[in-house]
Order: structure tokens, then sequence, then C-alpha cells
């Protein structure tokens, strides 16, 4: 398997959805992107599936809707983890939320006898 090189991005304003990082042969399999949402808006309900998630809010405040009911309040400077399997949403507040987010591959152990 060859190794990814080192990459510099630039974050774009003025755009809903930047991708950053795709996966590979950029990555060994992690993928990241920029997302602004405007006041109110959505980014659509999905789920982590087999990847954690980590997000880096840059500017404005939101709201993470988590599929189990709970609702987390996010705003500039924080930082919001999402474990693997978990259903999410992120929503704008009221000045609309920039964020980069950042997903990567867990590797989960074989289910089976003993483990």
């Amino acid at each position: 398997m060859s190794v990814p090189s080192p990459i510099r991005f630039d974050l774009l304003g003025g755009t809903d959805y930047q991708p950053l990082l795709i996966g590979r042969p950029q990555s060994r399999g992690m993928r990241s992107g920029c997302v602004s949402l405007k006041p109110g808006g959505e980014c659509g309900a999905h789920t982590t599936g087999a990847h954690e998630e980590v997000l880096v809010i840059l500017e404005g405040a939101g709201t993470a809707l988590i599929t189990d009911g709970e609702a987390l309040e996010v705003g500039a400077g924080q930082v919001l983890y999402i474990p693997p399997h978990t259903g999410h949403d992120m929503v704008g507040g009221e000045t609309g939320l920039r964020y980069v987010y950042v997903v990567a591959p867990i590797s989960e152990p074989e289910s089976g006898c003993g483990t």
C-alpha cells in the first residue's frame, strides 16, 4: 500500500460545502470537508456507520441532533465528537454554522465466539 503525501488545503468562504480529504489515495481512509449552513439549514440526518467523526466549529452556532433524542448546542471554538454507529444531523442557528468535519474508519473486532 502506498503512503499518502502531505496535503495543504485553503478553506474557501462563500460555499455551502467544500470537500477536503476524499479518502484513498489522499489518505488511508480519512475523509473531511468544510460545511456552511445558513440559519435553520441542515446537513441532513445520517449515521457515522463504522466511522468516528469530529466536527470543529469555526463560526456561528447550531445544534447537533442525535438520533437518541439528544440535542447538543455547539458554537465557534468548540469541538464535537460523534461515536461510530451514531445517527445525527447538524442544524444552523440564528447566524448559521460553519464547521470542518473529519471522519475516520474504525476497525471493529470480528464477532463470534469469545468476542
